[in-house]
């Protein structure tokens, strides 16, 4: 069973401490880590990853004892270093002494080609960053939200996405075009998540867009904090809140585990490979409640 843990609330550095306390905190004393949060824009959660939940979760890995904190991202709607600054990421760096890299400003030598040997539906497999690859331990931390491109929603699986090179210096590839134009856009996606494995998601849900996104739509308010190490498992619990709130007819249509994310996930054995296989874990009565018909979505359409 891979366990999703659910905790209601709307402070995020408590569900941030309590959502860490179910892990194996301990391994990551003396270890380099790398986080990738989800600043795609230099829009508003849920938008982009909250700056408190940042900061609770280097805190939370600066108290565990990691030896190097760096985080990883690329922007995809906007200059990454530019909304870095807007989010107040830069300045939280400074003051927490953790490691930023942008990765825009990576030379030819900062990435790493990943062509597994299941076949796939990259043309030419795809880059990923040195620094990532030579991490000891991976944090994510994503938000729920659709998106009203061809990903349809974007949780766990898809903020992957923004550790892939758009272009690499001297190679003349444009890899995000290849992925926006291509008719297994969603497969893709699952298969970047080929390149890792994460210690410990965090889906910061105490907002959501259920319809719109990734940068606005319309919002609601679950009031959870979701965390696991099975990305495949986050985003079907994610698909759920979704659907309980009333979503989008993609997002809406079918069972769970055929959604082309999670699908092709699946079957590349990323993660959960059905509902059955999922445990969805309250922290409290609150959590409880909540989790009860979420739980039954998950179910029912898994």
């Amino acid at each position: 069973m891979e366990k999703v843990f659910l905790y209601k609330t709307d402070n995020r550095a408590q569900a941030v401490k309590q959502l860490f306390r179910k892990f194996d905190v301990a391994s990551f004393k003396g270890k380099k880590t790398v986080v990738k949060a989800n600043f795609n824009s230099a829009d508003p959660f849920p938008a982009s990853t909250h700056i408190e939940t940042l900061e609770a979760i280097i805190k939370e890995l600066q108290g565990a004892g990691s030896k190097q904190i760096v985080l990883l991202e690329r922007s995809g709607m906007g200059v990454t270093r530019r909304v870095l600054e807007t989010m107040g990421v830069l300045q939280l760096s400074q003051q927490l002494g953790f490691e930023i890299v942008v990765l825009d400003e990576l030379g030819e030598d900062g990435w790493v080609r990943f062509k597994p040997s299941v076949p796939i539906h990259w043309t030419r497999g795809f880059m990923v960053p040195k620094v990532f690859m030579e991490a000891d331990r991976i944090v994510q931390t994503c938000c729920l939200k659709t998106h009203r491109f061809g990903g349809h929603f974007t949780l766990s699986l898809k903020n992957s996405v923004g550790l892939v090179a758009e272009y690499v210096p001297n190679e003349d590839y444009d890899y995000m075009r290849e992925l926006h134009s291509s008719p297994h856009q969603r497969r893709m996606i699952a298969e970047i998540n080929l390149a890792y494995k994460p210690d410990i998601v965090i889906m910061g849900a105490i907002t959501a867009f259920v319809n719109g996104g990734p940068k606005k739509g319309k919002k609601v308010s679950p009031n959870v904090v979701l965390a696991g190490n099975d990305r495949v498992a986050i985003d079907a619990v994610g698909v759920a809140i979704l659907r309980h709130f009333g979503t989008t007819e993609e997002v809406s249509q079918g069972r769970i585990f055929e959604q082309q994310q999670i699908a092709r996930a699946a079957e590349l054995g990323i993660g959960a490979k059905s509902a059955n296989q999922i445990e969805l874990v309250p922290l409290d009565g609150e959590s409880r409640a909540f989790a009860e018909p979420i739980a039954r979505i998950i179910g029912d359409q898994g």
